[in-house]
């Protein structure tokens, strides 16, 4: 067995903890959702995230104009911003409603889930950006049977590689779900289909973690060899593996927890996280476990939660926290002397503390004024502002009659240590923090220094600068930008913020007379519904004025061409256009817009043969699949049980089916027919004569 003594040095003692007071601290409501009755500005807040501005950005699950949900932004003084109000009925046709969280992207922008709208009424992928500007960058259910699955239930998590990647509780090739990658661009990959299989369980229900090691961890609340949950690894290939049972020594007898509900975190190679009930008091638990979840043994419940001990609270159902002080942060569902949950701080000497009780503040209508949780639902993590105070999300409580939530604050007198672009703990720096350029623009980079497992991300604040590589890194790493030409007689000033810190761009304006004055041709483009490749000619006089182009939207793709300097050439592509609606989009080359219109489209399939007139004999036959367009998804399906189809039952474009047909002893004629792309193949077998 392994030797356990990583987990005493480096955090825990799994020993008896003591619950006492922490260093002063304040509990403020920072806002209360009730300040409209009438729910316009959300209600039941479920995420909350700090931006790389500083300012707090989160979600409301319901409320809004439309009943389906809110974004705000909200700075840290309490100041409100609705951001957006979400919509998913038939007065907002593929827009997106009850949206479960979001991320911030490396540019800058938020990126979420929502679990009903979109194209086909089963939720979606959509992009916000900060000043509120939002639009639907996936439709899920947007392949034949589901294929790429259904209503997501949890937020998304920015990768390692800048893509975002999150699971769907329905479709998929078993119906069970699937997981995902998705671009900023929108394009989707299913890298697993959730098989239906009680060792696997229910792994949809909570949001998905990437370890240093690259690899996707998570958990499920069901399911696993002791159908009491599990923890597993993914590996962005897509191999499943549980590397922990919980309560696999019988039913009741769960001292190692059981039913977790909240994603994990990882820290000094080590997973942390909470289960919701079990533990040596019945209450849940605080567990770690290695990496790799080896050997099979090597879960510690580090605190057990006491389900009749009214201040601790008990039920945990919201991810930890790791603050700047190097102490973990939780809240509870349960407990608590007004019943309602708790926020407790975990040191890593062992030491568990209360921070708060809620709805123990209460008007003469026995309202939680200072909020209250809501039971077996999965609560937002805290999170530690750039001014070192804590913030949360409670679904229930404040003044309001209807107790429609509050966003909360508790203040610890810690210091501030940057936004979370940062790894907790870790101090970076950048070379050069500032750079002076010509007014023609052109490439260069920025070094960034840190020590080993120290994550960063970087990002433009500012349109004329692109990060073209770099935009975020573990260690030391360097970051490519561009800078495009000025054509603006006036200096410009932009900045870029990398691994927190501020790295500033002078440019210089043109000088009369001269300077990067750039001609687009043609700056309107049409193609037909099967899509195609185009180009655009970059014109411009000084062959040292540099340039950028970017698609706008994901279905148009930039194939070369996406910088240069002095005159060039942009060469994009479209793909055939399966909506039945027209198409349009854009494209921001040299600073100037180019527009790109699609024509209408809509797939449809020719089968050759047309049918299946077969012998008594049987046999194995071919159907040919032609779609009108090369991106038309099919599937091929049959009920009658003599028609077994052995391959080609779904595919993209071009292709075949392939079905078998025993030998008919009978003398009676055989019908069936297979449905191949919405088309009927009949199959007619004779009978013995």
């Amino acid at each position: 067995m392994r030797d356990r003594q990583w987990l005493v040095a480096s955090f825990f003692l799994a020993v008896a903890v003591a619950s006492g007071n922490s260093q002063a601290q304040t509990f403020t409501t920072l806002y209360d959702f009730g300040a409209t009755a009438d729910g316009t500005n959300g209600t039941f807040p479920n995420c909350l995230i700090v931006g790389t501005d500083g300012s707090l950005y989160g979600i409301a699950a319901g409320g809004g104009t439309n009943g389906y949900g809110t974004a705000f932004k909200l700075t840290t003084e309490g100041t409100f911003t609705l951001l957006h109000t979400f919509c998913a009925d038939i007065l907002c046709p593929a827009s997106l409603g009850e949206p479960n969280g979001f991320v911030q992207g490396t540019d800058g922008n938020l990126y979420g889930t929502a679990s009903q709208g979109g194209a086909n009424n089963e939720g979606g992928v959509f992009k916000l950006t900060t000043q509120g500007t939002f639009s639907t960058l996936y439709s899920f259910c947007s392949l034949t049977n589901c294929l790429d699955g259904k209503t997501p239930q949890v937020p998304l998590i920015l990768g390692n590689n800048g893509n975002f990647y999150g699971t769907t509780t329905g479709g998929g090739s078993n119906n069970e779900g699937t997981v995902f990658q998705i671009t900023s661009e929108g394009t989707l990959t299913t890298i697993y289909h959730i098989p239906n299989s009680l060792a696997v369980g229910q792994i949809t229900q909570v949001p998905l973690v990437q370890g240093s090691d690259s690899n996707f961890y998570g958990m499920s609340d069901i399911g696993g060899a002791g159908g009491h949950g599990l923890v597993f690894q993914l590996t962005p290939q897509g191999t499943f593996t549980a590397i922990y049972n919980f309560c696999t020594n019988g039913v009741g007898q769960c001292a190692d927890g059981n039913q977790p509900l909240a994603s994990l975190i990882e820290v000094g190679g080590n997973l942390y996280g909470t289960t919701r009930q079990g533990g040596a008091n019945g209450g849940g638990t605080v567990f770690s476990m290695p990496l790799d979840g080896l050997p099979d043994d090597s879960l510690v419940p580090i605190y057990s939660f006491c389900s009749s001990c009214l201040s601790n609270g008990n039920d945990p159902t919201a991810a930890l926290v790791l603050g700047n002080d190097n102490n973990f942060y939780g809240t509870t569902s349960k407990g608590g002397v007004g019943s309602a949950g708790t926020v407790f701080q975990l040191t890593s000497a062992g030491t568990f503390t209360t921070l708060h009780e809620f709805c123990t503040v209460t008007n003469a209508s026995h309202l939680c004024l200072d909020g209250s949780m809501e039971p077996d639902h999965q609560g937002a993590p805290l999170v530690q502002g750039c001014d070192g105070s804590l913030y949360g999300v409670t679904p229930q409580g404040g003044g309001n009659v209807q107790s429609l939530g509050i966003v909360y604050k508790i203040d610890m007198g810690l210091t501030g240590s940057g936004c979370p672009s940062n790894t907790p703990g870790c101090t970076y720096s950048i070379n050069p923090t500032n750079i002076t350029s010509a007014a023609r623009g052109g490439a260069d980079t920025v070094a960034v220094t840190t020590s080993n497992g120290c994550t960063w991300t970087a990002m433009s604040n500012d349109s004329f600068i692109t990060v073209t590589s770099g935009s975020s890194g573990s260690g030391n790493g360097t970051v490519h930008y561009t800078v495009a030409a000025n054509t603006s007689t006036s200096e410009q000033i932009g900045t870029m913020t990398i691994a927190g810190e501020t790295f500033t761009v002078t440019e210089s304006g043109t000088s009369s007379g001269g300077g990067c004055t750039f001609t687009l041709s043609p700056t309107s483009i049409t193609l037909a519904a099967k899509g195609g490749s185009k180009d655009v000619s970059v014109k411009v006089k000084d062959k040292t004025c540099a340039w950028t182009a970017v698609s706008n939207d994901p279905f148009i793709t930039i194939t070369s061409g996406s910088s240069g300097t002095g005159p060039g050439k942009v060469v994009f592509s479209v793909p055939g256009n399966t909506n039945t609606a027209a198409l349009m989009g854009t494209m921001t080359i040299a600073g100037q817009t180019v527009t790109v219109n699609q024509a209408a489209g809509g797939c449809t399939f020719k089968l050759s043969p047309k049918s299946g007139k077969l012998k008594s004999t049987g046999g194995t036959f071919t159907i040919k699949v032609t779609p009108n367009l090369s991106d038309c998804d099919w599937t091929a399906a049959t009920t009658n049980s003599f028609i077994t189809i052995t391959a080609g039952s779904s595919g993209t474009g071009k292709g075949s089916v392939t079905y078998s047909v025993p030998a008919n002893a009978t003398t009676n004629v055989l019908t069936g027919l297979i449905t191949v792309g919405g088309q009927t193949f009949n199959v007619i077998q004779a009978g013995v004569k």
